[in-house]
């Protein structure tokens, strides 16, 4: 699934396609997507100007010009083409399963602008569009979220008071989007990594120094993955069909097996099943 690195980046290109362009037409092919889209889905967005594209966690949220708002979550396997008018080609992004030869059926829906248009394509349907009617009802929506790691609210005295008494380990604590949003496997890894804690700790033995350094490398991480493009597994690509590169920079996701990266540290990176997800961390500096 795409992670909040990923999500943001698509926001980016997209807002710079659609922002501001009025939508001519919507075509819904299949509506049975993990949320069935509405009937009045198409009537709904006909005539509306995308003022911009913002994101939340792993939302993207398209501020309409009628002051309501269309989400879109990829899901698992969700893509978004760009169609421009006269080549016949089109780029596709936003997800880990993307490729230019997608199969047509798995187009479900079409968003028509004057010389462009978007395509969703979701192989799994495990993504979904709402129409969101107000600024009140899409805070609503995410009220049971917890902070993004770039928020001030995701602070020591907040993960302290989550933590406390807690006996569940900090891998699931960082996976679970009620503590904090938008980080997924890929970056829970990397971060545990670079804070030298075991994933398997349970969280209520979290020290003070252990908090700041989640909190800081949870920035670092995330940022260094939006500045270089997110990471490319599984031929993620951006609207412009350029691939991230933070995958070069893995410190131990998927180097399962291989020497650890720090200066003077013998350990190997190994890789365990936590609560039925992938993990990979050193055996010697996360003891």
């Amino acid at each position: 699934m795409p992670e909040l690195p990923e999500v943001e980046i698509v926001r980016q290109s997209l807002n710079k396609k659609i922002k501001q362009k009025k939508v001519k037409k919507v075509i819904v092919r299949n509506r049975n997507l993990r949320f069935k889209i509405p009937l009045n889905f198409a009537n709904y967005l006909k005539d509306l100007k995308i003022i911009k594209v913002d994101r939340f966690s792993k939302y993207l949220i398209l501020k309409l010009s009628n002051n309501g708002y269309c989400l879109v979550h990829l899901g698992m396997s969700g893509t978004i083409h760009l169609v421009q008018k006269g080549k016949k080609n089109f780029i596709t992004n936003a997800s880990f399963y993307n490729s230019p030869s997608l199969p047509v059926k798995h187009n479900h829906v079409e968003i028509l602008f004057e010389n462009l248009k978007i395509v969703y394509n979701d192989p799994r349907r495990f993504g979904f569009f709402q129409i969101i009617e107000d600024r009140i009802s899409l805070e609503k929506k995410f009220s049971n979220l917890g902070p993004e790691p770039f928020d001030k609210r995701f602070n020591e005295k907040y993960i302290f008071l989550f933590f406390k008494n807690k006996e569940k380990n900090i891998k699931n604590f960082l996976l679970d989007q009620n503590f904090v949003s938008g980080i997924g496997n890929i970056y829970t890894s990397e971060i545990l990594f670079l804070s030298k804690i075991n994933p398997n700790k349970k969280a209520k033995l979290i020290n003070n120094i252990e908090r700041r350094k989640i909190i800081f490398f949870s920035k670092k991480v995330l940022f260094d993955a939006i500045k270089k493009g997110g990471s490319s597994i599984r031929d993620f690509k951006n609207i412009s069909g350029i691939k991230g590169e933070f995958q070069k920079k893995f410190n131990v996701y998927q180097r399962e097996g291989l020497k650890c990266k720090r200066t003077k540290c013998k350990g190997t990176i190994l890789k365990k099943n936590i609560s039925k997800r992938s993990t990979f961390f050193c055996n010697s500096c996360q003891k």
